[in-house]
């Protein structure tokens, strides 16, 4: 189950089926894994708060992922995101909010099953599997404007 909650209207108004969104690509993220998954779509003071308060970063961040413990079973974690720093990140990077939204949810569940980006081979991993995921949902590779710019 995908439970997607909108807590900034700003999502809404600037994506009407911001919620169709999210909940479409955290299923494409989810595949055939079993379990629930929570995306709250918040606005940047808020994220700036969790961000802080967990991750001693007091600074609005585009996605936190919170996995769940595994006791919580079959609920795998929940997500949040800040509209301000989305749509300004889509707007820099040239991409829909509708985009960029699918892009961050499908990071942050992969997140919540486990994937990370730490060190320069697991970075490569995730974003193959994120790029796939994204092809299959008809969202352009979001890493390609970096790859150019590294070539």
């Amino acid at each position: 189950m995908i439970e997607v909650e909108v807590e900034a209207g700003a999502w809404t108004s600037a994506l009407p089926d911001a919620e169709a969104v999210a909940a479409h690509a955290a299923a494409a993220a989810l595949g055939s894994v079993q379990g629930d998954v929570v995306v709250l779509l918040s606005d940047d003071a808020a994220v700036r708060d969790l961000n802080a308060r967990f991750r001693d970063k007091d600074r609005p961040t585009n996605v936190l992922s919170f996995p769940a413990p595994e006791n919580a079973f079959p609920h795998l974690g929940d997500l949040v995101l800040a509209h301000g720093v989305c749509a300004e990140e889509a707007r820099v990077q040239g991409k829909t909010l509708a985009d960029h939204l699918s892009h961050l949810v499908v990071h942050g569940v992969l997140h919540l099953l486990g994937r990370d980006h730490e060190d320069d081979g697991e970075a490569e991993e995730m974003e193959a599997e994120e790029r796939a995921i994204l092809a299959g949902l008809g969202v352009p590779d979001p890493y390609a404007a970096e790859r150019e710019d590294q070539a």
